[in-house]
């Protein structure tokens, strides 16, 4: 049911009482639990007793809404884990802890797969490795846990579906492991910007005397912070939880079928991982999977329509209510800017007539349109978790960005240069390039898919001159010679790892006094260097090495 349009409660999707200085299509809304569309593989339609292929019944409801995965009998499970990465060897360490029988395949057969495997082997876990790995899984297995990476059209995960079998990611599993009393989930997903506003969210959690950490895709598996309660603490060891920021991939969502966040955040949409989701539409329906049984607030951008289209289409907790952020002024229901505050008019009681200030623009570092956009989303979930205003500037003041996010490297004869590696799609070097008036683009690699004809005409104004690298640059040259004609455009054709040289070379060429130099480059890294944070630094090495009359 949803709440009654009085004073002090949100107005049910559909009302159209206007509040003073509101346009009556940015009403607060509340939405009516529903439920989820099942997965394929989530084991819908299996008996009680007995799934397919032998299959306990019970994995298929265990811990969807109790948590208490971790007091089912794992020993009768057999699990194949696909993947020994980061995730997939939390998943086996996991299930093996809980007595189940585990497999875990990879078709890597490296040193640092070895070194994993044979942790899991003294856990009692089969390891296969290499190209001769099985592409099925073995005989009697009952569940099959992915890594996020792997494709749905991978041979292994692809003959688990045909089997019927229960097809869980980590995610899905730590959400069915986490315990009654476990702390809640705050997530936050998006294209671009997730890692930042997810480590600013714990920072303003933090700030606000909030047992909390942040976990899942930003490097820690939920797994391992997994159950955060005090119940379990003397038995594990690990710290006790009050609150989860949560950051999750478009690849996580897609392997997750029941989780419900307290409140969540898609920040913004742009197609990205074509090549793994095989549409834009498949890409977006899988971070919609974030607001699927969002309890308080669902948190989207109000610069960003596909966001709030997500919201209005997902099957949310009674009484959860649609929050919008704003680089503008906000209406009643969102966060935005005033005056160079950002102010609060979602969560104060007298929201209709005034707002509360939570901290000022300065506070926000780097300071850039985006990253101010990812204070806002942060501050309104901290706010929806229910911490005061003070402990969001206190949060803000407290945080400390990763390294290849805007990082300013230095000046040399009046140009800027600057380190945004980090921005691996256009939609994120759209947003890095906007922060700055004159441009000399550093730009190329893995394009996953990607066009950029929208990026390049957008930008075009800004553009001093751009320097390409990488596999697919001639998809960026190609895009500057229909939308930026006259801007010139250096290539650099060496696919070398020390390649940097070169491009920092030709790029301060390009630049003169008053220009920025923009490591931006909308690519994914992996054709020439091993992370976007390798390609970053080598990129920071070579400016250092430059010198004021060099070239």
């Amino acid at each position: 049911m949803t709440s009654p349009p009085h004073e002090g409660h949100p107005h049910p999707i559909g009302s159209r009482e206007e509040y003073p200085h509101t346009s009556p299509d940015r009403v607060e809304r509340t939405f009516t639990r529903g439920t989820a569309p099942p997965e394929s593989g989530s084991d819908v339609g299996h008996s009680p007793r007995q799934g397919r292929s032998g299959t306990p019944g019970w994995l298929a409801t265990i811990g969807i809404a109790d948590g208490r995965g971790r007091d089912a009998p794992w020993t009768e499970v057999s699990a194949c884990v696909a993947g020994i990465g980061v995730s997939g060897f939390a998943a086996a360490d996991t299930l093996c802890q809980l007595g189940a029988r585990v497999t875990v395949i990879d078709r890597t057969d490296g040193d640092a797969e070895r070194r994993k495997g044979k942790l899991l082997e003294l856990l009692g876990a089969e390891v296969l490795l290499g190209e001769h790995a099985a592409e099925t899984p073995p005989a009697g297995t009952h569940l099959v846990v992915t890594s996020p990476g792997w494709r749905p059209d991978a041979p292994l995960l692809g003959a688990a579906a045909a089997a019927g079998l229960p097809l869980w990611g980590e995610v899905e599993l730590a959400w069915r492991l986490r315990g009654p009393a476990a702390a809640p989930w705050l997530i936050v997903t998006g294209t671009n910007g997730k890692t930042t506003t997810t480590r600013m969210l714990a920072s303003m959690l933090q700030a606000a005397g909030v047992r909390a950490t942040a976990a899942g895709n930003i490097g820690t598996p939920l797994l391992e912070v997994m159950p955060a309660t005090a119940a379990d603490d003397a038995a594990t060891g690990k710290p006790v939880y009050d609150a989860l920021a949560v950051e999750l991939s478009s690849y996580q969502l897609h392997w997750s079928a029941s989780i419900h966040a307290r409140a969540a955040a898609v920040l913004n949409l742009a197609p990205d991982h074509l090549d793994w989701h095989g549409s834009a539409e498949d890409y977006y329906a899988a971070k919609g999977k974030a607001y699927q049984g969002c309890e308080i607030a669902g948190i989207y951008n109000a610069a960003d329509p596909a966001t709030e289209l997500l919201l209005r289409e997902a099957e949310v907790a009674d009484g959860c209510r649609a929050i919008g952020f704003t680089l503008g002024l906000p209406d009643v229901g969102m966060v935005g800017i005033v005056d160079g505050v950002l102010a609060d008019r979602a969560f104060t009681p007298d929201r209709r007539t005034a707002a509360a200030e939570l901290a000022t623009v300065a506070d926000v570092t780097p300071y850039a349109p985006h990253n101010v956009a990812n204070a806002l989303a942060a501050a309104a979930l901290a706010r929806a978790y229910g911490v005061e205003p003070r402990a969001v500037r206190d949060g803000l003041r407290g945080f400390r960005p990763e390294p290849h996010r805007i990082a300013t490297i230095g000046e040399i004869g009046g140009v800027t240069y600057v380190d945004d590696s980090k921005a691996t799609n256009a939609h994120a070097a759209a947003a890095s390039l906007s922060a700055y008036d004159h441009v000399v683009w550093v730009a190329g690699g893995l394009a996953k898919g990607a066009h950029f004809d929208d990026l390049v005409a957008s930008a075009a104004g800004r553009l001093r001159g751009a320097v390409l690298l990488g596999a697919d640059r001639d998809l960026i040259r190609e895009a500057l010679a229909r939308h930026a004609p006259d801007v010139p455009v250096a290539e650099v054709e060496s696919t070398d790892t020390e390649v940097m040289d070169q491009v920092v070379g030709a790029a301060h060429r390009l630049a003169k006094p008053g220009d920025t130099v923009l490591l931006a480059p909308a690519c994914a890294s992996w054709d020439m260097f091993a992370s976007y944070g390798e390609r970053g630094d080598k990129f920071a090495a070579a400016v250092r090495r430059l010198t004021p009359g060099g070239a």
